[in-house]
């Protein structure tokens, strides 16, 4: 099976189903969300405090790692943000579940239009461009925003197909 890099990204941050519930809080989501200009401000600040930057650099990416895990199971899950994790989780089964036809590109689309963005901010930081840091980060912003929202979708929707799902909301 070709690496799947969803799944080896949740493998990656141990997401199992303590650390997703935990992830529906809202304050881990937009916390998480949040964190890309983080990143490219430490990459960017070496050119003020050197070698130092990795630090901050590092701190980002602890923050990245732990932040799943950090916030406890919210009371509430009927929010946007605790949907979009819900329907990630359904994504990552994709191969498993029947998902409606419309949610099977566009998902890969915007996540390689995300990485590409990525790829470019992170170019510009390193390089002390400006412009393409902006860019590329919004790019890479926008592109995992427009993901989340349609996993929001695909929750909606695999509410309808299979109603055990709605169980998820309270």
């Amino acid at each position: 099976m070709p690496f799947d890099i969803y799944r080896g990204a949740a493998r990656a941050h141990g997401m199992d189903d303590a650390a997703w519930e935990r992830h529906a809080n809202p304050w881990s989501v937009w916390t998480r969300v949040a964190t890309l200009p983080f990143l490219l401000l430490a990459i960017w600040s070496r050119a003020w405090i050197g070698p130092w930057a990795w630090v901050a650099v590092v701190l980002v990416f602890l923050w990245i790692a732990l932040n799943p895990r950090l916030f406890p199971p919210p009371r509430r899950t009927d929010r946007w943000s605790s949907r979009a994790t819900f329907g990630e989780r359904l994504w990552l089964r994709r191969d498993e579940l029947t998902l409606p036809a419309r949610h099977r590109v566009l998902p890969h689309a915007l996540t390689a239009a995300a990485g590409l963005g990525m790829a470019v901010a992170l170019a510009g930081a390193l390089m002390q461009w400006f412009w393409p840091m902006l860019l590329g980060g919004l790019v890479a912003w926008l592109g995992k925003l427009w993901f989340c929202d349609r996993m929001v979708w695909l929750f909606q929707d695999m509410c309808e197909v299979d109603p055990r799902y709605r169980d998820w909301i309270r």
